[in-house]
C-alpha cells in the first residue's frame, strides 16, 4: 500500500516505530489518536504525520528526535534521512536523500521501497464537515 501526501509529510516506517518508539506501534497509535485519519494516517509499512509550514514540521522532527529517532546520517558524503523522512512533494527536490521511500506522482503518494505500491491510504474525508461556514461578522 501507499500513503497519500499533502503539504509537508513526515514519513516513518512502521518497523522503525515498533523498534524505537517508547511503547512501540500500539503506543504510537494511542499517542496520535486525536489526529488519526485527519492529519495522521498509515498503511502496513508507513506512518504519515504532516504540517502545513516548515516551522510546524521542524517541531514534529524535534518531537521524534527526542523520542530517540535518528533523523539523518552521512553516507558517501551525502546527508540522508535515516529513521524518518520529510517529504515535500518531490524526493528529487529534497537536499536530503531518502533512499527507502518511493513516490508516485500520479496519485500524490509514497510507499516503502521493496513493497508493492497497492492501494493509497489517506485522509478520511468523512471527518471533514462539508457544511462548515466561516462565522459572519457584524454588519455582513
Amino acid at each position: 500500500m501507499a500513503v497519500m501526501t499533502e503539504f509537508l509529510d513526515l514519513i516513518v516506517p512502521v518497523a522503525i516505530i515498533e523498534e524505537k518508539y517508547p511503547g512501540g506501534w500500539a503506543q504510537c497509535l494511542r499517542d496520535h489518536q486525536p489526529a488519526l485519519n485527519a492529519r495522521v494516517w498509515f498503511d502496513e509499512h508507513l506512518f504519515r504525520d504532516g504540517a502545513m509550514n516548515p516551522e510546524a514540521m521542524e517541531a514534529l522532527l524535534k518531537e521524534w528526535w527526542k523520542l530517540g529517532f535518528d533523523c539523518y546520517e552521512e553516507r558517501d558524503g551525502k546527508t540522508c534521512w535515516k529513521d524518518l523522512c520529510v517529504y515535500d512533494g518531490s524526493l528529487s527536490r529534497s537536499p536530503v536523500v531518502c533512499d527507502w521511500l518511493l513516490e508516485d506522482a500520479a496519485t500524490r503518494s509514497v510507499y516503502l521501497k521493496g513493497t508493492p505500491m497497492g492501494e493509497v491510504v489517506g485522509r478520511d474525508w468523512e471527518l471533514i464537515d462539508d457544511d462548515w461556514e466561516p462565522p459572519k461578522f457584524p454588519g455582513e
